[in-house]
């Protein structure tokens, strides 16, 4: 989590990211992350990827820079210094992907899925089922919909792949949120 803090708030302040090294173990482990920055419970950049050939510890530092610096959905609307205080970082360390014949055959709330169709993706993170109280249907539609771009029943043409993860999600607890 300090790895993750210290890289963000470097790239918000403009000033260089620190060289990180880590001799824990589970740290040099070669897992998949998505870091997730929020402030006052407002999404304000998520990024990650589900493979790396990085240490975990290397991979959270890129993907805590890219989700304050490169997420699309916040171009304008990226974290500013003075927000630094409010901003919490969620850091989801992933599984590796499995894939699923039946759209359905997921634990709502506690995999995330990943959908690919003709060249375009998408994916939510386990936590997101619990946080709007979609239901899988409702997950589903929104991937395709709302993250893939693709029609909002592409999961239903039997023509998309569809993957499920699970996640290890560790919160930064704030005592100023």
């Amino acid at each position: 989590m300090e790895i993750a803090r210290q890289s963000v708030e470097a790239v918000i302040m403009e000033k260089p990211v620190p060289n990180f090294s880590c001799n824990t173990q589970e740290l040099q482990e070669k897992h998949g992350a998505f870091v997730t920055l929020k402030t006052h419970g407002q999404l304000r950049g998520c990024i990650g990827c589900f493979t790396s050939t990085a240490p975990l510890y290397q991979l959270v530092s890129e993907m805590a820079i890219a989700s304050a610096r490169d997420d699309t959905r916040f171009e304008f609307n990226r974290v500013r210094p003075e927000e630094l205080n409010s901003v919490t970082i969620e850091i989801s360390v992933l599984s590796p992907l499995k894939r699923i014949k039946d759209p359905l055959d997921f634990e709502l709330g506690k995999e995330g899925i990943y959908i690919t169709k003709d060249g375009q993706s998408g994916c939510f993170l386990p936590q997101v089922a619990t946080d709007t109280g979609w239901s899988k249907e409702e997950f589903l539609t929104h991937c395709c919909k709302d993250k893939a771009g693709l029609p909002a029943n592409a999961w239903k043409s039997g023509e998309a792949e569809i993957y499920t993860f699970t996640a290890e999600i560790i919160k930064e607890s704030r005592t100023d949120e």
